[in-house]
């Protein structure tokens, strides 16, 4: 059912649902990325079935968050889903142009960063916060 064409007051409630359920599988998922990364360095040093464990429990955490995404992208009206689907092809754009510019150099011979993957994860999360604000601010 398609949930732009909802009463307000109903498209409200699901909107606040999809909002909530988008964050706390968002959460979730940052949670478990904190545990499989310093648990795997702080708890469980070389122990490679909890290691394993928590990888699949970020997967699994990860997934949900995706369907979280797909379903909260159902709910919205289509001008909610346009800022959104524009902004989510920003961030790929700029993460793989980016991304691959900033591995290359710092493969490069004296160069003093090493890239890490984190740097990805926080260019594209600025990309898609910046690109979102900035389309919905033109449409004010």
């Amino acid at each position: 059912m398609r949930h732009d064409k909802l009463p307000s007051e109903t498209r409200s409630h699901h909107i606040l649902r999809s909002n909530g359920r988008l964050a706390l599988w968002t959460g979730a998922w940052l949670l478990t990325t904190a545990l499989m990364t310093f648990g795997a360095r702080l708890f469980w040093a070389g122990n490679g079935i909890l290691t394993l464990l928590a990888i699949a429990l970020n997967l699994l955490a990860g997934a949900s968050m995706i369907l979280a995404t797909i379903r909260h992208l159902q709910v919205q009206d289509e001008l909610e889903r346009k800022l959104f689907l524009d902004s989510a092809a920003i961030t790929l754009g700029v993460g793989l142009v980016g991304g691959i510019a900033w591995e290359f150099y710092g493969n490069q011979p004296g160069s003093p960063f090493a890239p890490q993957i984190s740097h990805l994860v926080l260019l594209m999360g600025v990309t898609f916060l910046v690109s979102l604000v900035t389309a919905s601010r033109r449409l004010r």
